[in-house]
């Protein structure tokens, strides 16, 4: 019975953008992966990484609400999000942060050539396992690679599974060693509050991966 009714919600489920633009103006917001002692965990990981190797430039994909980004320590940063609404609430929320910008994007309408959208190190946390459709998941990775100038880092979950109409865990690693072969992992950090279904509000499926370009 429950597998009938993931089923089920799954075929009303109206895509990944939609939910998260409903979601965000019916006064939702990221996820507990943003909140309290997860979010905490993130950012020491990624604050400590950003002041080791002196990155200048962060660009993410999927900046959400702000909260997460509220505890970074980056020089200039840009994010990215597929729900204008939320991109105007960052709008305000940083409205005195000279050092942050933000734009609405979509990825079926991203075209940079260019390479306006680049830093030296391209983020994506809590993302991919909400990329359901295929073409935006392969749209987003190119992307989401296509901005680094040296470090990718990815905070997620990394094995195939559908569990929610708005959650297909993704193995994204194979997708890297196919479409980004001159990328290598050099760093997996497991997380400090490891997935335990009986405290979902309080644990995650998500890891650290971080990639460097091993030819240029």
């Amino acid at each position: 019975m429950r597998h009938l009714a993931l089923t089920y919600k799954i075929k009303r489920f109206a895509g990944s953008s939609s939910f998260w633009e409903e979601r965000y103006r019916g006064g939702g917001q990221s996820g507990v992966g943003s909140y309290n002692h997860l979010a905490a965990f993130k950012a020491e990981v990624l604050n400590d990484f950003v002041n080791k190797h002196d990155i200048q430039t962060v660009i993410e994909f999927g900046c959400g609400d702000g909260n997460q980004l509220a505890l970074a320590n980056y020089p200039s940063y840009i994010g990215l999000d597929v729900s204008p609404y939320i991109i105007e609430q960052c709008k305000h929320q940083f409205a005195n942060d000279q050092s942050k910008s933000f734009y609405v994007y979509h990825s079926k309408a991203f075209v940079d050539h260019a390479q306006l959208f680049r830093a030296e190190l391209s983020l994506s946390l809590d993302v991919i396992f909400h990329l359901i459709e295929d073409d935006i998941y392969h749209a987003y990775m190119t992307h989401l690679f296509d901005a680094a100038e040296k470090y990718v880092i990815i905070y997620s979950s990394n094995f195939d599974k559908r569990t929610m109409p708005h959650v297909l865990h993704r193995e994204f690693s194979k997708w890297v060693a196919i479409h980004r072969p001159d990328w290598a992992l050099i760093e997996h950090i497991p997380n400090r509050y490891p997935w335990n279904p009986r405290d979902k509000q309080n644990t995650s499926h998500s890891e650290f991966f971080i990639y460097t370009q091993t030819r240029v």
